[in-house]
């Protein structure tokens, strides 16, 4: 079986070891050129130097052929944004991701993805609900439960339709982290990009200034 797993740090490292002594065609995609010596010296050029986030970084590693796509990132964010990316641009039907806070769990399952806690154990099942439907739902907090992580349909009706990230200007304080097109195409959001109705986007932000967030995006409904 050909995995990938993002995240090349002890936890990643040590996954990795465990899958390849079962026999398994393994790649780790690390930003850290640092962590990237460190797997060379302990497993072999197993590895691509790249953000497990960029769709560009997970086709040169073959996401295409993947049967099983592991995200044990440093941080949540990460976690969640590769384990989509590898779902709605790739179709990898199997995700794991690692993740810190236990009050995510819930989320990333809503999101068809695996719980790891801090283990090597390979957890192995498949969830099939999708991305929720409605028009801003709230997925996950950060940061002693002052951020939060906003997933926002954009509808038929929105005023802000066809103007670009960069003419609706976002809150401040508010990042647009994930952007997935009605088609299933999913990409990392910039400035120049054109707000279509039924795009869906994942935005960071304060949890105080939720409506300011919805009708930048949605309108005042």
């Amino acid at each position: 079986m050909y995995i990938l797993i993002v995240g090349g740090g002890n936890l990643g490292l040590n996954l990795a070891k465990a899958l390849i002594s079962e026999g398994h065609e393994i790649l780790i995609v690390e930003k850290d050129k640092e962590s990237c010596r460190n797997i060379a010296n302990s497993i072999g050029p197993v590895f691509v130097n790249g953000d497990g986030c960029e769709t560009a970084t997970l086709n040169n590693a073959g996401a295409g052929r993947a049967e099983l796509f592991i995200a044990v990132a440093g941080n949540d964010e990460d976690n969640l944004i590769a384990c989509q990316i590898a779902k709605h641009r790739f179709n990898i039907k199997r995700t794991i991701a690692r993740v810190r806070n236990p009050k995510n769990e819930s989320v990333f399952k809503r999101l068809g993805i695996d719980n790891v806690v801090c283990s090597t154990k390979i957890i192995l099942q498949s969830i099939e609900e999708k991305v929720p439907s409605s028009q801003i739902s709230r997925l996950m907090k950060f940061k002693n439960d002052s951020m939060q992580i906003f997933s926002i349909r954009i509808p038929e009706d929105s005023p802000h339709k066809g103007l670009t990230l960069r003419e609706t200007k976002l809150p401040e304080g508010y990042e647009a982290i994930l952007l997935i097109r009605e088609d299933g195409k999913t990409k990392r959001p910039d400035n120049d990009d054109i707000i279509r109705s039924g795009d869906q986007y994942l935005v960071l932000g304060p949890i105080q200034n939720e409506e300011k967030i919805r009708s930048t995006l949605v309108g005042n409904i």
